[in-house]
C-alpha cells in the first residue's frame, strides 16, 4: 500500500476515528515499552540472583563432597545423593577418570563440552543451556585436592514459569492500557470536537435554505473566533443572495410596465397588418415573437425571485392525477383558427394501478411543470413521443406512495455528465445545434425543479427506450390516498407535502 493509498484510508477515517486512534496507538506503544523495559530487567535481576544462589550452593556441596572423598571408603553415589538438596538440583562427579552421577538424565556427555573443558582444566565455572527442552543451569567445581571435579546441575524452569506469567501480566496490561488509551482519545474528540457540530449543522441548514441560521459559540474562547468569522460569513451570503433575489424582483417588476405598453402597441399594429408592406409585416411578426419571449423571460424571472425569496405558495387542490396530466397537456397545445386547442398528436396513458387515487397539487403550478416539459422537448428534442401516469412501484424513487408523470421527446437523449446541471438556470447544454440552441430562456427546467420541490417530490431524467430523453416528475400521493379510500387528506397532506 502506497503512501497516497494509506493518507486516503486515514482520511475516510474521519477526525474522530483518527484522534481515537492516535490516542490508542500512542498508548500502546508506551505500554509496550514500560512492558519491555519492565520485563527484561526483573529476568536478568532474577536470574542473576537465581544464579548467585546456585553457585553459592554449588561450592558448598563442592567443598562437603571433597572432606567426603578425604575419608577411605567413601561410597561416592552415596555421596552424591546426600548433596541434592535443592529441588531440581543433580549432581555429576569425576574421580579418576570416571564418572558418576544422581540422575540417568544427567551424565558426562550432558554437560556442556566448553563446561567441561574449563573445569577439567582447574577452572570454575558456569553455564545456561537447554536440556530436553527445559533450561539448565551447571555449575563445575575442580577438587584438586581429591583428584576429581565436580558438577551440579540445576532446573531453571520454575523461573522459567515465573517470567513467563510476568509476560503475561504484562501483556495484559498493555492491553489494558490500550484500550483505556483509545476510550480516552474518544472522549478527548467528542469533547474537543463537540462544538463542530453546532457549526456542521448551522451549515447544512444555510445549504437547505435557510440564511438565517447563526452559531452560538456560547463562553468557549477557541470556538468564539470560528463561530463569529462563520456568522460574518453567512450574513454576507444572506446579505448578497437576498440583494440579488431584489434586484432580480425590481428588475422584472419594472420590465412588466414597458412591457405591457409595448404589447399593446404591437397589438395595434397587428390591427392594421394589412395596411402594412410585406417587408413591415415581417419586421412586426420578429418583434411579435422577440416582445412574446421577453414576456416569458420576465414571467420566469418573477416566478424565480418568489422562490429566492420564500414567498412562494401553494394552493392545493385534491385532483385525480390521470385528469390533471390530461388537462394539463391539453392546455400546453397550441390553438386554432377556430380558436379552439388543437389536439396533441402524443398519447397520454394512464396506467391502471392510477385510477382511484387521489393527487394534491396547485393546478396552476402544475401546468406550468407540464408546459415547461413540453415546450424543452418542442424546442430541443423535436417533441413528445408520449406522456406516461403511473404509479411508483416499491423500492424505486420515493416508493410507492408516489405518482410519476413521464414525459418523452424525440431527441437523442441528455448525456449523463449534463443531466444534473440541466436543471441549473440558464443552463442549455453542450450540444451544439442540439439542447443548446433555440430561443429558450434557459429558465423552464429550472422552474420545473423548482415547483416539484415545493410540491415534496422530486425530478429526474432518465433515457427513454426509443432513445429519446424521459423526464420522470415524481409527486407524493395524499395521506389515506394510497388505498383509494377518497380521504380528503386536509391541512396534514398539505403539511406532507410541503416538507
Amino acid at each position: 500500500m502506497g503512501a497516497q493509498s494509506r493518507t486516503h484510508l486515514l482520511n475516510r477515517l474521519g477526525l474522530r476515528a483518527r484522534v481515537t486512534a492516535a490516542f490508542a496507538v500512542g498508548a500502546f506503544a508506551l505500554s509496550a515499552v514500560l512492558a519491555g523495559i519492565t520485563y527484561f530487567t526483573a529476568r536478568q535481576s532474577f536470574l542473576n540472583e537465581r544464579q548467585t544462589a546456585v553457585q553459592r550452593q554449588a561450592f558448598v556441596n563442592a567443598s562437603l563432597v571433597q572432606n567426603s572423598l578425604r575419608s577411605p571408603g567413601t561410597q561416592v553415589n552415596q555421596l552424591l545423593e546426600s548433596v541434592d538438596t535443592l529441588p531440581g538440583s543433580r549432581s555429576v562427579l569425576r574421580r579418576q577418570g570416571q564418572w558418576y552421577a544422581t540422575s540417568i538424565s544427567v551424565g558426562q556427555n550432558t554437560i556442556p563440552a566448553e563446561e567441561r573443558a574449563l573445569v577439567l582444566g582447574g577452572q570454575p565455572a558456569s553455564q545456561r543451556f537447554s536440556l530436553n527442552g527445559s533450561v539448565e543451569l551447571v555449575v563445575g567445581v575442580p577438587l584438586p585436592a581429591v583428584h576429581a571435579d565436580y558438577f551440579e546441575v540445576f532446573s531453571l524452569q520454575e523461573l522459567a514459569g515465573t517470567l513467563r506469567a510476568l509476560a503475561f501480566a504484562l501483556g495484559a496490561a498493555a492491553l489494558v492500557t490500550t484500550v483505556a488509551g483509545a476510550a480516552v482519545g474518544r472522549w478527548a474528540s467528542g469533547r474537543a470536537l463537540r462544538p463542530l457540530v453546532g457549526i456542521t449543522d448551522a451549515a447544512v441548514a444555510i445549504a437547505g435554505g435557510q440564511l438565517d441560521t447563526r452559531v452560538e459559540a456560547g463562553e468557549d474562547a477557541d470556538l468564539l473566533k470560528l463561530a463569529s468569522a462563520f456568522n460574518r460569513m453567512a450574513g454576507n451570503l444572506q446579505a448578497r443572495i437576498e440583494r440579488e433575489a431584489r434586484f432580480t424582483s425590481d428588475v422584472s417588476h419594472e420590465l412588466r410596465s414597458p412591457l405591457t405598453t409595448l404589447s399593446a402597441s404591437v397589438g395595434v399594429l397587428e390591427g392594421h397588418r394589412d395596411e402594412l408592406d410585406p417587408r413591415a409585416q415581417r419586421a412586426l411578426s420578429l418583434l411579435d415573437g422577440d416582445l412574446q419571449r421577453f414576456k416569458r423571460m420576465v414571467d420566469d424571472l418573477l416566478e424565480i425571485s418568489r422562490f429566492d425569496a420564500g414567498s412562494a405558495e401553494l394552493s392545493l387542490d385534491e385532483v385525480d392525477p390521470g385528469e390533471l396530466v390530461r388537462q394539463a397537456v391539453t392546455a400546453t397545445s397550441p390553438i386554432g383558427e377556430d380558436g379552439r386547442r388543437i389536439e396533441p398528436v402524443y398519447p397520454v396513458e394512464v396506467a391502471p394501478g392510477v385510477d382511484g387515487l387521489r393527487l394534491r397539487v396547485d393546478k396552476r403550478r402544475f401546468e406550468r411543470i407540464m408546459a415547461n416539459l413540453v415546450d424543452n422537448a418542442t424546442r430541443y428534442a423535436g417533441g413528445v413521443t408520449r406522456v406516461i401516469v403511473d404509479r411508483d412501484p416499491p423500492g424505486t424513487g420515493q416508493g410507492a406512495n408516489s405518482i410519476r408523470v413521464i414525459v418523452e421527446d424525440h431527441g437523442p437523449g441528455v448525456p449523463l455528465a449534463d443531466r444534473a446541471d440541466l436543471f441549473e438556470r440558464f443552463y442549455r447544454g453542450t450540444r451544439s445545434g442540439q439542447r443548446a440552441s433555440g430561443d429558450g430562456t434557459g429558465l423552464g427546467l429550472s422552474l420545473v425543479a423548482e415547483h416539484v420541490r415545493l410540491h415534496g417530490g422530486s425530478v429526474r431524467i432518465e433515457d427513454a427506450a426509443s432513445g429519446g430523453a424521459r423526464f420522470v416528475v415524481e409527486l407524493p400521493l395524499t395521506a389515506g390516498g394510497g388505498d383509494g379510500s377518497g380521504d380528503d387528506g386536509g391541512d396534514g397532506s398539505a403539511q406532507g407535502i410541503l416538507r
